[in-house]
């Protein structure tokens, strides 16, 4: 990728916290505009030639060697119905743990666009989490997580010596994730713990329902706040934030749960005082998180 790529990457990165999201947008042939979050992005390249993979799910072109390792390719056009389409540029990658590129058409520009003017998208595709409206057009913002769910699998299934555990029965957990993904991948995971889990689209929702509790004196039995970062109309960092400036929350334990990962978010986790933070998606240390959560208070 480019020096200025790489420039313009790092300076909107800085930017986060705040509310904003930075986002990388591209084309998939179809005239529509799209949005990844920058946070997310490792590299833009011209396609390199791809080795198809026999057997492979229909949405994975092959795979490609991007600085002496092999990537899986998925095919972002034909995930999102753009007949005709012949891409040309890769966007590499690194989230949940793992690295993946994502075939475009065009990549454009990286924009920064202010969470409230983010709504969730409709329900028509699986693959967006929401849309922006940004200097008089509509951008659609993919959910990378479904797209990487449906073309790899999804994530390795909780251990059995976890699963069998009933200790967090009769405690609540409020989830908020725009992901549709990621809310039943959490809720899979932590079901079998016993716990119950609430959740929500956005840390707007999320703070709301937590007020709400609060008034009605029913916050005894929540045992953790687990908050995506990246949301529309309120993010993660600023849910929390806003959780520790209200004197009736402000002892609720909380942990942001985010694909993205590395020291910037650490360092984020730190300044708005969240209690801990797990890269997605490892559903044995989110279970263990739980469980350590349990544990660790004293009986009710």
């Amino acid at each position: 990728m480019s020096t200025g790529w790489l420039d313009s990457i790092d300076r909107q990165t800085r930017l986060a916290g705040h509310n904003r999201l930075a986002l990388l947008l591209l084309t998939l042939g179809d005239g529509a505009v799209y949005g990844v979050n920058v946070f997310k992005v490792e590299e833009i390249l011209r396609a390199p030639p791809i080795t198809l993979l026999p057997g492979a799910h229909p949405l994975i072109r092959g795979a490609a060697e991007i600085r002496g390792r092999p990537v899986p390719v998925i095919d972002l056009p034909r995930a999102m119905g753009c007949s005709g389409a012949d891409p040309h540029h890769l966007v590499v990658a690194e989230f949940n743990r793992s690295v993946q590129a994502f075939l475009v058409d065009k990549v454009l520009r990286i924009v920064h666009i202010d969470v409230a003017d983010v709504q969730p998208a409709s329900e028509s595709s699986p693959f967006l989490t929401s849309i922006a409206h940004f200097s008089e057009q509509y951008v659609q913002i993919l959910d990378l997580e479904a797209l990487l769910a449906e073309a790899l699998g999804g994530p390795p299934q909780l251990s059995r010596h976890l699963a069998g555990s009933n200790d967090a029965k009769g405690w609540r957990i409020l989830l908020a994730d725009d992901s549709r993904i990621a809310r039943s991948q959490v809720d899979r995971t932590l079901s079998p713990l016993g716990a119950q889990v609430i959740a929500v689209n956005d840390g707007r929702q999320a703070l709301e329902w937590l007020q709400a509790q609060a008034r009605a004196e029913q916050l005894d039995d929540l045992l953790m706040v687990i908050s995506d970062i990246e949301m529309p109309v309120m993010d993660g960092y600023t849910l929390t934030s806003e959780i520790r400036h209200d004197p009736q929350l402000a002892h609720l334990y909380v942990l942001l749960h985010t694909s993205l990962s590395g020291d910037f978010n650490h360092s984020m986790v730190q300044q708005v005082k969240a209690d801990r933070f797990i890269p997605k998606f490892s559903a044995d240390e989110l279970a263990q998180a739980v469980l350590d959560r349990v544990k660790n208070l004293q009986p009710r």
